[in-house]
């Protein structure tokens, strides 16, 4: 099985704050990964480099199998587009656009646009019967399955997600949950920051972080 993220010696320091200190792991294709740890650990930090939005001050960060240091910003958003599909707390869509045309728009960033992937994406998260709805007429469950409709519609081999059950009730948290057991499943990678131990709990492998330093 191929080793989708493969992290040695990584520190990133914001001038004299060491934000992560010496952090080492690697994910395999089809693995699920939580990363726990209280506010102000590096969760977010770590997160950022992850997904190819901010750099290690030091250390490798190889992404199916390319040092992504190596890479110019071009290569970089190429990757990004490509291999990683996001999830966050904040949900970010679009609100004068259904849930049909935000997943669409999300295509149009990386290739082509086609109406029937998006559907069937939609239809995936369970959104089927919500197509033409705004952000603002569904439910806060439902816009987070939007969200996962969203990191999806391009097929990605990585899915990095923040604190995706963050802003949920029980039962929307169990439905985003199963969603994402189902992803795993279905071979996807999965990287979940979370401080929800449930959540943590169902991942094949955990690691905590304090005040930037790895516990495994």
């Amino acid at each position: 099985m191929k080793e989708i993220i493969k992290i040695s010696h990584l520190c990133k320091n914001f001038g004299e704050v060491k934000a992560l200190q010496d952090i080492n792991f690697s994910v395999l294709q089809g693995q699920w990964l939580a990363i726990m740890g209280p506010s102000g650990s590096g969760k977010s930090t770590l997160l950022n480099i992850l997904s190819l939005m901010d750099e290690q001050s030091s250390g490798e960060y190889f992404l199916d199998g390319t040092n992504v240091q190596s890479l110019d910003e071009s290569a970089k958003i190429k990757i990004r587009r490509e291999k990683i599909g996001l999830i966050f707390q904040q949900f970010h869509l679009i609100p004068y656009l259904n849930a049909l045309e935000n997943v669409m728009l999300a295509q149009y960033y990386h290739s082509s646009v086609d109406e029937e992937d998006a559907r069937a994406v939609l239809e995936k998260v369970g959104l089927a019967h919500r197509l033409k709805h705004l952000p603002s007429e569904l439910s806060g469950g439902e816009q987070q399955r939007l969200c996962i409709a969203r990191a999806l519609i391009n097929n990605p081999e990585l899915l990095l997600a923040d604190e995706p059950t963050g802003n949920l009730d029980e039962a929307n948290e169990k439905i985003v949950l199963d969603l994402l057991k189902q992803l795993k499943n279905e071979g996807k990678t999965i990287v979940l920051i979370t401080h929800n131990e449930t959540l943590g709990k169902q991942a094949d492998m955990m690691m905590i972080l304090r005040h930037g330093v790895q516990n495994v």
